[in-house]
């Protein structure tokens, strides 16, 4: 059974407000950061859904342009 949620995660690039909505099996701050930074074109984005990538960090984020990172369930 596929336990995935939606998850809206908001952010600024630089300066400017972007969201945008994912689905996944669980969030966290470290997870949204590296989407967000997926989102702005920054980050690497899986091929495959088994293939392990390096997740971008927050400090690499903020130096690209990306701040303000919040996520939260849908309703």
């Amino acid at each position: 059974m596929n336990n995935a949620k939606l998850f809206v995660i908001e952010y600024t690039l630089h300066g400017k407000p972007k969201s945008f909505i994912i689905r996944q099996d669980k969030m966290d701050n470290a997870e949204a950061w590296h989407w967000a930074s997926c989102d702005a074109g920054i980050g690497r984005i899986p091929r495959f859904g088994r293939e392990r990538v390096q997740k971008t960090s927050k400090p690499v984020a903020e130096k690209f342009g990306v701040e303000n990172v919040t996520w939260r369930p849908t309703s």
